[in-house]
């Protein structure tokens, strides 16, 4: 016999993308007690056998019918507030991803989720600056919050965005990227400047027929990095 109380470690996963213009988050409606009838992040407990990313690929696809998806993915935080999980004591392995194109698969509920759906982001009030009548189960607000902010900050020091245009594309049409996912537009000189002469962020596509003209049209560079990082307006919840 052991000494110590039951102990559970389970994992959550805050999966965003844009969706017609719009950062969105992908939740379930949990079909069971505790919360039932609450939205939560997809996830659930780690069997024996797994590890935490194995477990979150498998809960992913069991309640929501996303299968492994491309993009950039890792792992956010542990949450373990003792009091998080009115079962036992419970300890959450938290994994955040940000792709492209993830809104073209309908998500399918199944497993002890009774619905599950994209929600846009600012529908959530997770800046804290709108009411909302949508209620998350668990500690799932925060691991929100946080997860938000690693997608935000993410677009800050890298070409992630990128990865969210179709080829060829715009300034205009990545500048909207952005303003998805910070919830407002960067400068539009700043911007225009810093993707420019950031070599490798993005190459430019002559018109045809018209050399000596600037160009209009970009596709992806081979750059992954930005440095100095192209910092967010003041009002989108920096920091």
């Amino acid at each position: 016999m052991s000494d110590h109380p039951p102990f559970a470690v389970t994992v959550d996963l805050a999966v965003f993308t844009i969706h017609e213009g719009t950062l969105a988050v992908l939740l379930v409606r949990r079909g069971e007690d505790p919360f039932a009838g609450h939205w939560a992040l997809p996830g659930g407990f780690v069997e024996i056998d797994e590890d935490a990313a194995t477990a979150a690929w498998r809960e992913l696809a069991e309640e929501t019918g996303l299968e492994r998806l491309s993009g950039h993915l890792e792992q956010l935080a542990t949450y373990s507030r003792p009091d998080r999980d009115p079962r036992m004591r419970v300890v959450s392995v938290a994994h955040v991803a940000f792709a492209p194109g993830l809104a073209r698969h309908v998500p399918t509920a199944g497993s002890d989720a009774a619905a599950a759906r994209w929600w846009p982001v600012e529908d959530l009030g997770l800046d804290g600056a709108d009411e909302t009548s949508v209620e998350l189960a668990f500690d799932h607000a925060e691991i929100l919050r946080d997860a938000l902010e690693r997608v935000r900050s993410k677009i800050e020091y890298t070409t992630l965005a990128a990865q969210f245009v179709e080829e060829p594309f715009t300034l205009a049409d990545l500048r909207r990227v952005y303003a998805a996912v910070w919830g407002a537009a960067p400068d539009l000189g700043n911007f225009r400047r810093k993707v420019l002469s950031t070599p490798g962020f993005v190459v430019a596509t002559p018109p045809p027929g018209r050399s000596g003209r600037p160009a209009l049209l970009y596709q992806r560079g081979p750059a992954t990095a930005l440095q100095p990082a192209m910092l967010r307006p003041d009002d989108t919840g920096a920091g």
